[in-house]
């Protein structure tokens, strides 16, 4: 919400000024790189604990929103076509419920999430002052530094989580300043799950494992430069 109350303030400060001054359109070949501010917004659906293949009912696990910048480069292959590769890292906490044990402390990782994501885009007025675009792509999630957090850390603790692969869709607009600087806003869904597993040297002594979709929302705001 904080993203989106930002993006409307600055895209009413940049866009009489843009409107009435006409700038240079996109065309096949230009380079757009732009660097955002994003919120990761997970909407997350989690499975149940696991231990040794048996549920354990009643619990599950939630992952924390992250701010962070943001740098994408999108490539123009036509006038209205552009391709962009989307870069940055999230560090996210995930917490659980349901776990007795944890109840005092229900932070169970700490982990971080690189996710580049590559999405096809069209963009509707490349010769306008305002262009709006949407775009859909392919997204890989690799987590890394993954760390046992809370009650559940112990002497030789560690968990892993898997990578994953999914779809991502995007909505967004750049506002032209001049010909070659432009303010953006931009919104994606990024289709990303991970399975977490737990080695028995936890402090419940069991090895654990459980199912999450994440599936973030990112918010960005941002500046970006046409070359």
């Amino acid at each position: 919400m904080k993203a989106t109350k930002l993006a409307i303030a600055l895209l009413a400060a940049t866009g009489i000024s843009a409107i009435a001054t006409p700038v240079m359109a996109y065309e096949a070949g230009d380079w757009l790189i732009r660097g955002r501010i994003v919120n990761v917004n997970p909407n997350d659906s989690s499975g149940t604990l696991f231990t040794a293949g048996t549920p354990i009912a009643g619990t599950g696990v939630t992952v924390d929103s992250d701010t962070i910048p943001e740098l994408d480069i999108t490539y123009m292959i036509a006038p209205n076509w552009g391709v962009e590769l989307i870069l940055g890292y999230s560090k996210h906490t995930v917490t659980s419920f349901g776990v007795a044990a944890n109840a005092a402390s229900p932070d169970v990782i700490n982990a971080k999430a690189l996710p580049p994501t590559l999405t096809l885009q069209y963009h509707f007025a490349p010769n306008s002052n305002i262009r709006p675009y949407v775009g859909a792509g392919v997204n890989y999630t690799y987590f890394f530094d993954e760390k046992v957090a809370g009650a559940l850390n112990a002497p030789g603790a560690d968990v892993s989580m898997e990578s994953s692969w999914g779809l991502a869709v995007q909505a967004g607009v750049d506002i032209a300043l001049n010909d070659d600087w432009f303010v953006n806003a931009d919104v994606k869904y990024i289709d990303m799950n991970t399975t977490a597993n737990f080695n028995a040297s936890n402090a419940l002594g069991i090895p654990l494992s459980v199912d999450v979709d994440v599936d973030p929302v990112v918010w960005g705001i941002g500046i970006g430069r046409r070359f």
